[in-house]
């Protein structure tokens, strides 16, 4: 995959500040911590959850606490 990032899905405004000052800019950072991290930000709800689910899916990605070997 190189170096290019993936952008963040659209996410509400709320969560997309709670990301950013986590130091998430990219998919490639969500990947870095675990879905209980992320869920637990003030401002990060079950909508952006499932957003942020579904675009790590469509890259191959998962949170840190999921991440499978092979």
């Amino acid at each position: 995959m190189g170096s290019e990032k993936i952008d963040l899905p659209k996410v509400g405004k709320p969560a997309q500040r709670a990301l950013t000052q986590a130091g998430c800019n990219s998919l490639e950072d969500i990947t870095k911590h675990s879905e209980t991290e992320i869920a637990s930000l003030h401002g990060v709800g079950p909508k952006a959850m499932k957003q942020l689910q579904q675009a790590l899916q469509d890259n191959g990605m998962n949170f840190a606490d999921n991440k499978t070997k092979g």
